[in-house]
């Protein structure tokens, strides 16, 4: 008796791995031979399970959210990123499967839910740059255009920006130009763009402005509350770990072009590391025109006024910089620089995108379309004028190099020709969040290859 219930447990355990799992009559039999074929019968069947794609589908993503989750806890953060920047290479090109403008939207939006990469690996020491008493932690930004309505600052500025910039904001929602209105120039990595400062206003992007502003401070009290080093050094600015800027425009039907701007500035500048003045968008009815001597200094006088009429504390009003066209001419540039110095700009963004079309572009699907054209064909104009201007200028001025940058060699290049700081838009739409930590790191290896301590050394170095 005994050796059959012996011989039956085991035999359970073998067949069904638990001694619970089945219920027969061996152990009852008083015959080890009967014990054991009872154990070997086969359990009844449970009830039919119906498998569904909604079942399989949610079964596959718990897999992945455990496999996931099992990867992490094995994993420091900084490999948790690396990763993270590294699929992303991958996933980018679906957006070119979109149209353009829907494509922008989908990037947004996933932005905006933080659906990118977060950089969480600290930038190179070499890369660091002061200016206009703030402190970046690299000087790669994201130029205007992108996030025209601040719906994705957080998330952009996760990526690894030093900086970035919103807008152009418009007093006045308005749709800008009709569709189609972005154009790809794939086999030169180019974009034409007649979007016309679509914009949702300033009262929407105050909103948004200010909800970020009342989680920097929230979190900056935070942090003031738990850490006992009060001289620790902190990045950043106004919206987080980064410099936010805020671009300005003119609604299309507006008159008094000051006016509108002034108006931005009254609304949006509490919540700006630094101001820009739009005057250079080929998409505007005559708003080029501003950038004309006199049209120029009126216009930067009655700015400046509304700006500094405001109460500021201790860090004082943000600066005010102003964005110029890269099609301008020597007297038109002459004529720039001069009002910067006369005004004490604080600094100017070069630049804009052009109305020219390079030879390079000529002949290409879209190429005839009308706007303004960005990306790598605009590299070589925008530093010549940048360079220009930098001379101009006898480099007292801050600028901002902008125009056709797709690697840490050309941003070398903007840097070494006068650009305090770099701006990025049309090759980070194309290659998407892996962009960022190789472009800082292709600028890392330059200065240190060229003997640079900082970027801050080297910048305006082809004029020493």
């Amino acid at each position: 008796m005994r050796e059959g219930r012996l011989l039956a447990a085991i035999a359970r355990r073998f067949a069904y791995g638990s001694s619970s799992c089945i219920h027969t009559a061996a152990e009852t039999s008083g015959s080890a031979k009967e014990a054991v074929a009872a154990a070997f019968q086969k359990p009844p069947l449970p009830p039919k399970i119906r498998l569904t794609w909604g079942r399989v589908l949610t079964g596959t993503l718990l897999g992945a959210v455990i496999a996931g989750g099992a990867y992490v806890g094995t994993r420091d953060e900084a490999t948790i990123s690396a990763w993270t920047f590294e699929a992303a290479k991958y996933i980018n090109p679906l957006f070119r499967l979109l149209d353009p403008e829907n494509a922008h939207k989908v990037a947004i939006w996933a932005s905006s839910h933080c659906l990118c990469p977060r950089e969480t690996r600290p930038d190179p020491p070499v890369l660091e740059v002061s200016v206009w008493g703030r402190t970046f932690s690299n000087p790669v930004g994201l130029a205007a255009g992108f996030d025209k309505n601040a719906e994705a600052v957080e998330g952009l500025l996760g990526i690894g920006f030093g900086f970035m910039e919103v807008g152009s904001v418009t007093p006045v929602p308005q749709e800008g130009n009709p569709k189609p209105r972005v154009f790809r120039l794939p086999e030169q990595g180019a974009i034409i763009n007649r979007y016309g400062f679509n914009s949702e206003g300033i009262v929407a992007v105050a909103k948004r402005l200010g909800a970020q502003h009342g989680k920097r401070r929230m979190a900056e009290t935070v942090n003031s509350a738990i850490t006992t080093n009060t001289e620790q050094r902190v990045l950043g600015g106004k919206a987080g770990p980064g410099i936010l800027g805020v671009n300005l425009g003119k609604n299309k039907t507006s008159e008094d072009a000051a006016a509108d701007y002034v108006q931005g500035v009254h609304t949006l500048s509490q919540y700006a590391d630094y101001l820009v003045i739009n005057v250079s968008s080929p998409n505007t009815p005559g708003l080029r025109k501003l950038q004309g001597r006199k049209q120029l200094k009126d216009l930067i006088k009655k700015v400046l006024a509304a700006r500094d009429e405001m109460q500021w504390g201790e860090e004082g009003p943000p600066p005010l910089l102003v964005k110029i066209a890269p099609d301008l001419s020597k007297q038109d540039l002459a004529d720039i620089a001069a009002v910067a110095l006369s005004l004490r700009l604080d600094g100017l963004i070069i630049a804009n995108t052009t109305v020219s079309r390079p030879d390079s572009v000529i002949g290409l699907v879209h190429a005839d379309e009308m706007g303004g054209l960005s990306g790598k064909p605009l590299f070589t104009l925008s530093t010549e004028v940048l360079r220009e201007m930098y001379q101009l200028t006898w480099g007292k001025i801050p600028l901002v190099g902008c125009g056709g940058i797709s690697s840490g060699e050309e941003a070398y290049v903007k840097i070494r020709a006068g650009a305090t700081l770099v701006q990025l838009y049309t090759t980070f739409a194309y290659e998407g969040p892996a962009l960022i930590p190789r472009i800082k790191a292709e600028l890392a290896a330059c200065l240190e290859r060229d003997g640079f301590k900082s970027a801050q050394e080297a910048i305006g170095a082809d004029h020493r």
